[in-house]
């Protein structure tokens, strides 16, 4: 069978020269569908369940990282092995430093030759090791997510905290509810999770909540790494707060928390986090 691949970009003259460096580099690879914006990549890909995934970081409306976050989620494994995810990505030395640093394939826009060669080689060993009988279903999958979460948190571009600096002890944010003249200081052992919403990221401790304006990219790596885990694209849980893990029928995760009655959803880029040890 030829591989398969869907484009997501949102410049119809850039996705028309991927395309036609994508015939020339890799003349097997047949390009389902050339979408432009994340909606519609995400609807496109569940329904044709390509193998390569071409994603602009940058879309109008839902973005190639949200859209790679839903497809995390929704994507039929028992259908179709995960497919590769390659971003798309305006030149930008910094960018590309961060990719090839994490080893992480991407093509640069306006395309490149040598650099899309490079990612065709990388793309092909990939589906040619994931095709393998000699590799059990569960191992390539958990190597495809885990190469989707190497490529979000890159592609993220969370901010970058000082050498040295401490994670932190308090957050300064106004309460849910009122009109946000009073500033409270929260102490950060208090916090149970947070998580965006809107403008928002809500700060959530036993009983009350909090409202504070600092996206959630920016303020994880501010947090102590062993103590706050992201769970879900919208979601930073402390771990200490974890009381229990859950299945549901449909074998998603989800975790109560102490003093919380809601249940934390848990993406399915995170759930190795709480295999059974």
């Amino acid at each position: 069978m030829k591989p398969t691949a869907l484009i997501a970009e949102d410049e119809p003259l850039l996705a028309q020269a991927l395309r036609a460096e994508l015939a020339a580099a890799w003349p097997e690879l047949q390009v389902l569908a050339t979408v432009g914006d994340g909606q519609s990549a995400v609807r496109e890909a569940l329904r044709l369940l390509p193998q390569v995934l071409f994603f602009d970081i940058r879309m109008p409306g839902q973005d190639g990282l949200a859209a790679a976050a839903e497809l995390a989620d929704a994507w039929p494994a028992d259908e179709a092995p995960m497919p590769q995810l390659v971003f798309v990505t305006a030149y930008d030395e910094y960018a590309a430093r961060a990719f090839d640093a994490q080893a992480i394939d991407y093509v640069l826009k306006p395309v490149q030759t040598e650099r899309l060669q490079r990612t065709v080689a990388r793309l092909k060993d990939a589906l040619e090791l994931r095709n393998s009988p000699a590799v059990p279903a569960d191992d390539a999958l958990a190597s495809t997510l885990s190469q989707w979460r190497k490529l979000l948190a890159t592609a993220g571009g969370a901010a970058a905290v000082p050498a040295g600096a401490m994670p932190l002890k308090l957050i300064a944010a106004s309460e849910a509810g009122t009109s946000g003249n009073t500033v409270r200081m929260v102490p950060i052992d208090e916090v149970q999770y947070f998580e965006a919403a809107d403008k928002y990221v809500r700060v959530l401790t036993a009983s009350h909540e909090y409202l504070i304006r600092t996206p959630l990219k920016q303020l994880l790596p501010q947090l102590d790494a062993g103590a706050f885990w992201q769970v879900h694209r919208a979601m930073v849980v402390r771990s200490e707060a974890i009381e229990s893990v859950h299945r549901d029928e449909a074998g998603k995760l989800h975790l109560a928390l102490r003093g919380r009655r809601e249940k934390i959803p848990v993406s399915r880029l995170y759930a190795h986090l709480f295999r059974a040890m």
